[in-house]
This record gives structure tokens, sequence and C-alpha cells, in this order.
């Protein structure tokens, strides 16, 4: 750039340039780096970012993992780029998906022997993984296993300072019931109790989570419903990344008195939806959104069903940012393929990927340049 253009010119310009280029201009000159590390602008830069699509899948005949990102526009899906998983994720044992948050993927797993698996014994490990720039962050559990009590995480970047927050939330149940929770900061590189705010009530967590504007979000329900035979009670656990309190946000009856089993939370763009499967083997989906984030206002959009020579199950991964819903459909044994599905039309339309059952994660994302300092 020319040094006769202002330099908050050049810096609206680099708003809209690519991860690669900025990570390359960041050599130009000292001005340019410091401008290009502030959150601020990693901040101002994610907003003019395109959506892309990560699936991860273990490939039928080559049984190995893959990772695969589609960009979310109309070139959909012929647009595809294959990711080298970095070594600190292959290393994991067990590895699941926590969530993804600016960018960021987050996986949970085990660094321990893979004999020694058995124990339950190995430190759990988080590792943050930041695609667009190759970068990770491996991360210690501050607890380990043990069969007294048990630990759920969430995911998330503070929209604010864009730094990267994990949230171990740990139930006891030996004696009485209570629970802690404990956060992790990137920029501070420690974890932290949580003494304010933590649930009183008995809850578990379940299926996966989401993160939307500022909080990550959970399916939940109240145990002591079903211990004691009583009507079901679920509704949704959100954590406040920005202000690290935690939250309640209840269903509608409708959903609050189902099978847990039957519930699965998503978003389509930056608005909280709840899937609702049919009881017996998930050959229906309802959509349901949240409109404008109030509580228990959450309107039926769609259903999606499966015809009729679909004998097998069919799953909502995600959505894509037009608001389709992207599904694996179960077509043999321990075999699927990925959809996506048309509610207008009721169409379904192959991508031609194939992947061993309930081995597909989809996880949208944007290129950003987060973790780059």
């Amino acid at each position: 750039m020319s040094d006769q253009i202002p330099f908050h010119i050049q810096e609206e310009i680099m708003k809209k340039l690519p991860v690669k280029s900025l990570v390359q201009f960041r050599s130009v000159c000292k001005e340019w780096k410091s401008l290009i590390d502030t959150s601020k602008f990693i901040a101002a830069h994610c907003v003019t970012q395109l959506q892309n699509l990560l699936l991860r899948y273990e490939d039928p005949v080559e049984k190995s993992e893959k990772y695969v990102s589609f960009m979310d526009d109309d070139t959909f899906p012929q647009q595809r780029f294959v990711h080298t998983l970095p070594m600190s994720v292959k290393l994991l044992i067990g590895s699941t998906v926590v969530g993804s948050s600016y960018g960021l993927l987050c996986f949970r797993g085990h660094c321990g022997k893979r004999e020694d698996l058995w124990t339950k014994l190995e430190t759990e490990t988080v590792v943050l993984w930041n695609p667009s720039i190759r970068k990770t962050i491996t991360i210690s559990m501050p607890n380990k296993f043990n069969k007294d009590h048990e630990t759920d995480l969430g995911f998330g970047v503070c929209p604010i300072t864009i730094d990267p927050k994990i949230v171990e939330i740990t139930q006891f149940h030996k004696t009485s019931y209570h629970c802690e929770a404990k956060v992790y900061t990137v920029n501070s590189g420690k974890w932290r109790s949580l003494s304010s705010n933590v649930p009183s009530k008995q809850f578990r967590v379940f299926w996966a989570q989401v993160v939307v504007d500022k909080c990550i979000y959970w399916c939940a329900f109240d145990p002591t419903t079903i211990d004691n035979e009583l009507p079901n009670h679920n509704f949704i656990m959100s954590f406040d990344i920005t202000n690290e309190n935690f939250g309640v946000v209840e269903l509608p009856d409708c959903l609050r008195r189902h099978s847990p089993s039957q519930l699965c939370i998503s978003k389509v763009r930056e608005s909280l939806v709840m899937l609702e499967y049919d009881s017996f083997v998930k050959c229906a989906c309802g959509v349901w959104v949240m409109e404008n984030g109030v509580e228990k206002s959450f309107t039926k959009r769609f259903t999606v069903e499966a015809p009729p020579y679909w004998s097998k199950s069919i799953t909502t991964l995600g959505f894509r940012k037009s608001g389709q819903p992207i599904m694996e459909v179960e077509i043999a044994h321990e075999q699927s393929e990925l959809v996506v599905y048309e509610p207008y039309t009721e169409r379904f339309d192959d991508i031609g990927i194939y992947a061993i059952t309930e081995s597909f994660v989809v996880n949208s994302y944007i290129e950003t340049l987060v973790l780059l300092g």
C-alpha cells in the first residue's frame, strides 16, 4: 500500500482480506503487525468473512478419519478443501469435538497410554485448532476421571476480548449433590474456579453444545424427575462467555416433557434451534427456532420426514447459512451418506460423501486470526 493512503483506510482494506494474506502482511512493517494482532482488528475481520462448513467423518473404505471444508455459498458443495489433522489432535485417544467458535475447533480426548485406557485414570486433554492458520494449543484438564462425578465441557471465544474460554462443569453425587465449575482462558493460561452463580439445581447436560452470540448453550434435563418417575423437565443450560454467569432457558411444554433422547440443540446463523426427533427410529425431525432470543418463544418451522424407501434413521448435523439442514442418512448396515434437505421443495440432495454410521460431525466456522499471536 502507498504511504499516501491514510492508515485508517489501510485498516479498512485489510479487514476484507483473506487470512493467508494478513499472516504475510504481519512481516511487512511493525505498524501492520501491531494492528493485525489486536483483538479489535481480529473481531472486525471476523465480521467480513463468509461461513465455511467443516465436515469430520470416518471413511468406510479407507477406515481413516477425514476433515473436509466447504464454502457455504452458491458453489456448495463443489469447492472442497481437505485438511491435514494436526499431530496434537491425532495423538488424542477417543477424541470428540466439543464445539466451534470464531474459527476455532475444540477437541477433547485422553493423552494417556492406549493400553492404560481401561483404568480411566489418564488426564483429559483439550486441543484448540485454528485450521485457517494451522495453529493449535494443548490444554490439560484439571480433573481426572472419577466414577463419583460427571464432567461436562463448554467452549467459546469471548466476542469482546477474542479470548478463547473453556468451562468445565463437574457434578458430584457420592454423598449429596453439588456442582463445581472452572474456567480456562487462553490469555491467562490458567484454570480458576467460578465461585458465584454455579447452578444449584441438579441437571444433566447431553448431546452437543452451540455458541450463539455471547453464550454457550447445552441441552439439559432434571434427573430427579426421572429418578422419581415424574414428568420430564428438559431445559437449556447457558453460560455467558463475557461475564461467566450460568443461566437457564425454559422450553415450551411440548418440548420440556419429551424424553431427553428426542432432543438435540443446534443453531441457524445466530438463532438457537431445538431439534425434536420422533420417539421411534428417528425417521422424522422437527425444527424449532427461538425467535429474537426470547425464552420459551420457540416456533416450529418445519418437519423433515424420511422418504418411505429410507428404512433407517436420519440425523440433523447442522445447518447451512440459508437454513437448509445438513443430514446424515443411514443407508446400509453401519454406512451413512450426507444429504442437504430443502424445506420448501421437501427434496434431499446427495453431497456424495459416505461414512461409517454416526461418524459425521459438522461445524460451521469462519476463517480467523484467533490464536495467531
